[in-house]
């Protein structure tokens, strides 16, 4: 797929318009447009990467990020502070949007799947 193409990367470059929580350089947090929990966010890096498989070694340092991003809007949230982040990888896990990104899921109790 061509950045060209992506709803992220046109989300990121504000073609398109849609709730931001929180961004830096790397990383940008939105609301999910089909929450599965009453706090749900998708975090993703502002550089294309398809997924994890796609994942160079130059471009690691962008999970990280987004991981430091998950814990830094976890402080926002009341009760315990809870959370939940899930990446699917490919249409067979249910990624949907090619473009690497991890759902964070808070706001009530999580069951196994």
């Amino acid at each position: 797929m061509n950045t060209q193409d992506c709803i992220f990367c046109k989300i990121i470059s504000k073609e398109i318009p849609t709730k931001i929580i929180a961004q830096n350089e790397d990383v940008l947090v939105m609301q999910d447009i089909s929450p599965k929990a009453p706090v749900h966010y998708l975090i993703l890096p502002k550089k294309h990467i398809v997924n994890v498989k796609q994942l160079e070694e130059q471009d690691s340092h962008y999970v990280s990020k987004m991981i430091l991003m998950a814990r830094k809007i976890s402080e926002k949230l009341s009760g315990d502070g809870s959370f939940r982040l899930i990446m699917n990888n490919g249409a067979g896990a249910g990624q949907s949007v090619f473009h690497m990104h991890c759902h964070f899921l808070s706001g009530k109790k999580m069951t196994d799947f």
